[in-house]
């Protein structure tokens, strides 16, 4: 086995678990790509067991810090027994769910989801592109399933210096699926979908958002960077008497407009414009409109904190003309996805929209990822999807 010896000081972060190391913390030794060594600091005393990756910045991730522990086939059969385990007791209203949620599962660069019977992958280090094919066995083993699709096609691959693949590991077959979230049915496609298909961590958000718009009595509804149309079948659910549904791309529009022929709702109801959102806002409030709930869920502006303050006045500007359309007593959903934009200065950039718009509102809810997308408290970075529900007053 081969070891790696960090600098003096370095060890800090793996004796507190957290299971990254980066290039300018290791003083000798390396490894294959994808490798397992053995980790230690400067005195030789073992730190945990990593998978080395020579091409990324984040040089270690460790699978474990059990010096005893072995990283074979029966390592990884384990760790997603536990994860699917996990999954069964939070008891989630879906047939749609993330099983492996990476380093919050012990099982860094790997993301798995289930849709129905089908089994969607992204191998996102060299570590779990290593081990691929004992993870594709364990993940069919322990689940039951027999179809498991590739996505690794994420521009995060080629940081550890792995092309993009995607295809079916095992089985074949179509790569259309439909799932039931709650008591209505959604499509996707595991092939052509953003991330492995469906955004699955906005699950409880949607359904949050169906108890609101009833609850508030909303009856026109925005929902911008609409994708499929999760949010807008969430507000047809909750009684919205016309939900408007935006997006750029014309192929997601077409599947949100089917879905809502899919759960039984009047056509008349759903409107839908292929356009840009910050533009469509702009006219929107130039033509005098106004809504009763609004959602805001657009894709990663800042991927990194070095993005942060260009992300921060693109958020802050969709916000403020967001809060000046809506009405007296209207609802705003408004998320980040940008890892370069914490939760706390993702609160000041909609409370700055908000002074700029003149509106005030009401925090009724902080929102975050569905349960089955955890944060531990070993790996407080898994926090990614961040969220404000606002109810301005009447």
């Amino acid at each position: 086995m081969k070891s790696i010896r960090l600098r003096e000081g370095k060890e800090r972060s793996l004796l507190k678990k957290h299971p990254w190391v980066f290039a300018g913390s290791v003083d000798r030794g390396g490894g294959d790509s994808g490798e397992t060594v053995r980790v230690e600091s400067s005195d030789g005393r073992f730190l945990a067991w990593a998978a080395y990756s020579a091409r990324s910045q984040i040089r270690l991730r460790a699978w474990s810090f059990d010096e005893a522990e072995r990283i074979d086939a029966g390592f990884f059969e384990r760790r997603i027994a536990a994860a699917v385990s996990m999954r069964a007791r939070l008891a989630i209203q879906s047939d749609g769910m993330r099983l492996i949620h990476g380093e919050a599962d012990g099982l860094p660069g790997l993301i798995v989801d289930r849709y129905a019977d089908t089994l969607v992958a992204q191998f996102l280090s060299a570590g779990s592109e290593r081990w691929k094919p004992q993870i594709a066995d364990a993940l069919l083993s322990v689940t039951g399933c027999t179809r498991l699709y590739e996505r690794s096609d994420s521009g995060v691959r080629k940081l550890e210096g792995l092309a993009a693949v995607t295809g079916w590991l095992r089985g074949e077959g179509g790569t259309a699926v439909t799932i039931c979230e709650h008591d209505w049915q959604l499509t996707l496609d595991v092939h052509e979908g953003h991330k492995t298909g469906f955004y699955l961590d906005q699950r409880d958000n949607r359904a949050r958002f169906a108890q609101w718009v009833k609850q508030f009595g909303a009856q026109r509804v925005l929902n911008c960077y609409c994708y499929t149309g999760g949010f807008s079948v969430a507000a047809l659910a909750g009684g919205a008497a016309q939900v408007t549904s935006v997006d750029s791309s014309a192929p997601a529009l077409e599947r949100a407009r089917a879905h809502v022929a899919l759960n039984g709702f009047d056509a008349s109801r759903a409107m839908f414009a292929d356009a840009d959102v910050n533009a469509y806002l702009r006219a929107q409030l130039e033509a005098g409109q106004r809504f009763d709930a609004i959602v805001l869920d657009p894709p990663k502006f800042a991927p990194t904190a070095a993005h942060a303050e260009r992300a921060a006045r693109a958020y802050k500007d969709i916000n403020r003309l967001a809060l000046k359309l809506l009405a007296p007593g209207g609802l705003l959903l408004t998320f980040s996805c940008s890892g370069g934009v914490g939760a706390e200065l993702f609160h000041k950039i909609v409370a700055g929209a908000g002074i700029d718009a003149g509106v005030d509102a009401a925090l009724i809810a902080r929102l975050e990822a569905a349960c089955d997308h955890p944060t531990t408290l070993w790996f407080p970075e898994g926090e990614y999807l961040k969220g404000l529900a606002l109810l301005r007053p009447s």
